[in-house]
């Protein structure tokens, strides 16, 4: 390969490139013409690598400016061991925090990555160290570590820049964002003239979904990512594979969490974003509220003298439909030297959605971001084999022959189940990847389905209560989402821990694991509960729980945890009492007489027996005497007799601590 289409390749000048491979431990001499193919295989490699830890560490930087005159306050930094690679949700878990928290740190270094995305140990340490931790590269496991690694260049191989000449104008794929109820789904409902919204259970999108229409003979695809909260993962990835965001915001509400969360993913990605003003029909409605706001967010709209369009409209009624169709046209056309392909390479294209269908097997919604996908074609993820094109459907069911860039599809042929958010390939020769081993379907999400061990009776207990969970659904993202979620789960008294999880109905082998983890709960999210096992689920006493809207099962979750929540219990002193006689003695009661030393004694207050320097036990006081009237209460200096109500044995001389006792019901706070 000439240096020149090298260099090309990868953005530079011929010059610059010789100047800096020596550092990256390649010598081809300054005034090299040519170098072998395998050697520029490894520059590109090397390249790409070096250029993303560079920019990793570069965004930290920059998230963590200085002001000037101002010294940084040394770290004090806690030791971790890491392995050379791993999964999002295994260093959040090593690093003991919420797998949010982690991803937000990647996004703060311009990574988007889902829970299950893995990370090499360099970027895992320098995230790690962000974090207040100091990580060393755990021995062993070499050969994991090695076939990972040439896994994520593989995908590096697959996205490399391409010659100019090579690419086409594709699809723009456009990403709806922005705060929960906020109309994003209304919003593609009036743009597709359909009605997707009263199909997802409470009118919240459960799944992301990829749809495609067509305006002047140019079609748009839309990916619409869920706006829960739970669905932070899958709106970051929904960022990842777009060309164009579209940011709803609802002219009643204004900017919420979830928002500027949407705004921060959209900076991130670096995407050319539109604002949807929604809900311009409300009488509530205050446009000019939203847009100080939005300007406070840092998003500067074209009406306030910034670059970022505007458009005001109406999902329910369809005011304004059309203009923003007209504007994602128009950004399109801005941006179109980015919104290229090359479509006659093999394809590549990400997986957005899958789940296995009792008819159909393992299905997943596929965007095809380069090459053109077709009918009978080999298919890879990770350089395995995963099967081959039986079928491809867009949107509305139609059957196609081939996919371009730019077009979802949903793809039947997968041999086994592929996870959300991996890289499908149409491999050069189909035989290198049938010789690699492949994973059945449930072991394509091992980190989601491995089950944890709960400790038998006898053993060393925790003082927090735990509720168990086995958890069972219709699809990786939704347990990927409800896992993501159980992390805001943060209690000192109180936990949640997901035991076994899943996808598919719900089984005996739940049932049995759940009474044998008490307590716990079998939750099935849009999966079904057959008959014998219901009836195995009521003779073992366990509950399961079946939902459809993913905020009830989390209001559930909440709770149950709130049950197991010790309430607080606050004591007031209120006096102590010498006792000098005993008058009566019965079960479960005794009547004694003395003198109240100090403070007061009250009728209903609690009383804690003192023999020398030991608690022996409580009790009640049931009534107080003082001569032969009846009182509520005696004060100190008094005589009195007091009615004793506890199984306690008091003999003369014990001290009697009287206090008052108020119990606090306590409530745990998780938002949605």
């Amino acid at each position: 390969m000439n240096v020149s289409d090298l260099a090309r390749r990868l953005k530079v000048t011929p010059h610059e490139l010789l100047e800096k491979l020596p550092a990256l431990g390649f010598d081809i001499g300054g005034r090299a013409i040519k170098v072998d193919d395998m050697v520029a295989d490894r520059i590109m490699k090397k390249w790409f690598e070096n250029e993303r830890r560079e920019r990793l560490r570069n965004s930290l930087l920059s998230s963590s400016v200085l002001r000037p005159g101002e010294v940084a306050a040394p770290r004090q930094l806690k030791d971790i061991v890491l392995p050379q690679v791993m999964v999002v949700r295994d260093l959040a878990g090593k690093l003991n925090l919420p797998v949010t928290k982690v991803i937000q740190q990647l996004m703060k270094a311009g990574i988007l990555a889902s829970q299950n995305e893995r990370l090499d140990f360099e970027t895992a340490a320098i995230i790690a160290e962000e974090l207040g931790f100091k990580a060393t590269l755990e021995e062993g496991k070499k050969e994991d570590a090695i076939e990972t690694v040439q896994a994520l260049d593989r995908v590096k191989e697959l996205f490399a820049a391409e010659a100019d000449e090579n690419l086409k104008p594709h699809a723009p794929v456009v990403v709806v964002m922005g705060h929960v109820d906020h109309g994003k789904t209304k919003l593609l409902d009036a743009i597709r003239r359909t009605n997707v919204v009263d199909k997802e259970a409470g009118g919240i999108t459960q799944h992301i979904g990829a749809y495609q229409v067509v305006r002047k003979n140019r079609p748009m695809t839309f990916i619409d990512t869920p706006g829960h909260e739970a669905f932070t993962i899958m709106r970051s990835r929904g960022a990842k594979v777009a060309d164009i965001a579209i940011l709803v915001v609802a002219a009643d509400d204004g900017v919420q969490p979830q928002t500027k969360e949407a705004i921060n993913i959209i900076k991130a990605a670096h995407l050319p974003f539109i604002v949807a003003l929604n809900k311009m029909d409300k009488p509530e409605a205050d446009p000019d509220r939203v847009l100080s706001q939005l300007n406070e967010a840092g998003v500067s709209t074209e009406a306030w003298g910034g670059d970022v369009p505007l458009v005001k409209i109406s999902a329910k009624s369809g005011m304004g439909i059309d203009d923003i169709l007209e504007v994602i046209l128009l950004v399109a056309d801005m941006n179109a030297d980015k919104i290229r392909a090359n479509p006659d390479r093999l394809a590549v294209g990400t997986i957005i959605e899958s789940h296995l269908d009792k008819g159909e097997g393992p299905v997943a919604t596929v965007l095809v971001q380069a090459g053109t996908l077709r009918r009978n074609d080999y298919i890879g993820i990770g350089g395995a084999a995963y099967g081959r094109v039986r079928a491809m459907r867009d949107w509305t069911g139609k059957n196609l022959d081939e996919a371009p860039p730019g077009t979802p599809v949903k793809l039947l042929g997968f041999k086994v189940l592929p996870a959300v958010g991996d890289i499908l390939e149409v491999p050069a020769d189909p035989k290198l990847l049938e010789a690699k081993k492949v994973k059945t379907s449930m072991q394509v999400a091992t980190q989601l389905t491995a089950t944890k061990t709960v400790k038998a009776e006898g053993e060393e207990e925790n003082k927090k209560k735990t509720l168990y969970v086995i958890l069972k659904c219709d699809t990786l993202g939704s347990l990927e989402a409800l896992l993501g979620m159980f992390e805001k789960f943060q209690h000192d008294d109180v936990g949640v821990e997901v035991i076994q999880k899943g996808l598919g109905n719900v089984n005996e082998n739940d049932i049995t694991r759940a009474e044998s983890s008490q307590p716990a709960v079998v939750y099935a999210f849009n999966v079904a509960v057959l008959p014998q096992v219901s009836v195995l689920a009521r003779e073992k006493k366990v509950d399961v729980k079946e939902f459809k809207i993913i905020y009830e099962l989390f209001d559930d979750v909440i709770k149950r945890l709130n049950i197991l929540v010790p309430p607080e219990v606050i004591r007031t002193p209120l006096g102590t009492f010498e006792t000098v006689a005993i008058f009566r003695t019965e079960p479960g009661r005794m009547v004694v007489g003395g003198k109240v030393k100090e403070g007061k004694v009250v009728t209903g207050a609690k009383i804690r027996v003192w023999r020398g320097e030991e608690p022996i036990g409580e009790g009640t006081v049931d009534s107080i005497q003082i001569g032969k009237q009846t009182m509520k209460e005696a004060a100190g200096g008094q005589e009195c007799g007091i009615s004793f109500k506890g199984k306690t044995k008091i003999q003369v001389g014990d001290k009697l601590e009287i206090y008052h006792e108020e119990v606090k019901e306590r409530k745990i706070a998780v938002s949605r």
